[in-house]
């Protein structure tokens, strides 16, 4: 499995339940097409954390490199409901970091430790 990790703020006139929704169905779309396996939106509480974090989680999880490259290639189609999913939730971000992470040690790299 890998965690594709977004950390999401919105633009100020940004509405937190409207970017809930389009993020909704912008995974919803991408998991029945199986390019997701599941996904997650959580949002800081009680503004309990640095300045360094934002306000909103996403996190992508992906059965392997092969199914994150496939949600990118539905990305990339010129299909207008794909340009409207995508825009719904692009179009509430003023900045994003992302970062795509795997679990660890992972059963290959615990093999490879074994053998040392």
């Amino acid at each position: 499995m890998n965690l594709y990790h977004c950390s999401i703020d919105l633009l100020n006139d940004a509405r937190a339940l409207a970017f809930a929704n389009a993020v909704e169905n912008w995974m919803t779309y991408l998991k029945e097409r199986g390019t997701v396996r599941d996904w997650r939106l959580m949002r800081r509480k009680l503004h309990l954390a640095n300045d360094s974090c934002r306000d909103f989680l996403l996190d992508i999880e992906f059965d392997n490199m092969t199914q994150l490259d496939s949600a990118f290639h539905v990305l990339g189609e010129k299909d207008e409901e794909v340009e409207r999913l995508y825009a719904a939730v692009s179009s509430l971000i003023a900045s994003v970091d992302v970062g795509l992470y795997r679990p660890f040690p992972d059963p290959e790299r615990a093999e490879r430790m074994a053998l040392v």
